[in-house]
C-alpha cells in the first residue's frame, strides 16, 4: 500500500515513537489523526502540519473516546488506511516492595489496561472502519501495525507488568493477522529496543550508558525516526503480515 494520499491513525502521536512516526507519514504524503493526552504537544503538531494533522485527546482504553476518534478521522479523511498504536507507559514497580510488602494490583492493572487493552481497542475500531474501504489490486484494505518490546522476550526485574502487557501485543498479532486478512487488512508489530525518546531525557547518564552496552551494533540508542521508517516500510510491503519484528540492534537485555 502506498503512504501517499492515505489516512492514518497514530496513538501517542504528540511524541517519542508517535510524533516521529506522524511526522514520516506527512512526509510521505498521508495525512494523520494524532491520537495522544497532551494537549500543548498535540495542538503544535497540528498547528504545525495544518490540514495535514488533526490532534484528538483520547483515551485509548476508553471505546467511546476511540470511537469518537475513528468518526473525527473519517468525517476528516473519509477513510482510515492505517493504525499505529505507539500509546503506552512502563514506568518499572516491582511486586514486593522494599519491606517485602506487596504493592497494590492497580499498578498492574492500569499498565495492561493501556497498553495492551488499548492496542485491541484502537486496532478493533480502525479495523472496523477500514473494512470498508476499496480494496487495492492485492484486495488490501488497511494495515495495522502495533508496538511490543523487546521486554515482551528478556523483560527486567520490575517490568513483569510492563513486559506481560507487551507481551499480550506479541500474542495477539498473528491471531488478528488471520482473522482480519479475510477483510484484506494486515497486521504487524514492532519491538523496539532502546530508542531514544524523551523517556530516556530523564534517565541519569550512568543508565543509558548501562543500556547502550547491552546493544550490539550500532553501539548506540536507537532514533524514532528509525522506528518510523520501519513503520512505514510495512505500510508499503504487503508481504509483511502476522510477524513481530525486533528493532534492537541484536540486544538482549540484562535481568537488571
Amino acid at each position: 500500500m502506498e503512504i501517499t494520499g492515505k489516512t492514518a491513525i497514530v496513538t501517542g502521536g504528540a511524541s517519542g515513537l508517535g510524533r516521529a512516526t506522524t511526522e514520516y507519514f506527512v512526509a510521505q504524503g498521508a495525512n494523520v489523526l494524532v491520537i495522544d493526552l497532551n494537549d500543548e504537544l498535540g495542538a503544535a503538531l497540528e498547528a504545525e502540519h495544518s490540514g495535514k494533522v488533526t490532534y484528538k485527546k483520547t483515551n485509548v482504553a476508553s471505546e467511546d473516546e476511540v470511537s469518537e476518534a475513528v468518526a473525527l478521522a473519517l468525517e476528516t479523511y473519509g477513510s482510515i488506511d492505517v493504525a499505529v498504536n505507539c500509546a503506552g507507559i512502563g514506568t518499572p514497580q516491582k511486586i514486593l516492595d522494599r519491606e517485602g510488602g506487596r504493592n497494590p494490583l492497580a499498578y498492574f492493572q492500569k499498565i495492561i489496561s493501556i497498553n495492551l487493552v488499548g492496542t485491541y481497542n484502537v486496532l478493533s475500531h480502525a479495523a472496523e472502519a477500514m473494512q470498508k474501504n476499496v480494496p487495492n489490486a492485492d484486495g488490501e484494505r488497511g494495515v495495522i501495525i502495533n508496538t511490543a518490546s523487546v521486554a515482551a522476550y528478556e523483560g527486567q526485574i520490575g517490568q513483569a507488568a510492563y513486559s506481560a502487557s507487551k507481551g499480550g501485543v506479541v500474542g495477539l498479532t498473528l491471531p488478528v493477522a488471520r482473522e482480519l486478512a479475510r477483510s484484506g487488512i494486515r497486521v504487524i508489530t514492532i519491538a523496539p529496543g532502546f530508542i531514544h525518546t524523551p523517556l530516556f531525557d530523564g534517565l541519569p547518564e550512568a543508565a543509558v550508558e548501562s543500556l547502550t552496552t547491552q546493544v550490539v551494533f550500532p553501539k548506540r540508542l536507537g532514533k524514532p525516526q528509525e522506528y518510523a521508517k520501519l513503520a512505514g516500510h510495512i505500510v508499503e510491503n504487503a508481504y509483511l503480515n502476522g510477524e513481530t519484528i525486533r528493532m534492537d540492534a541484536a540486544a538482549r537485555m540484562a535481568p537488571k
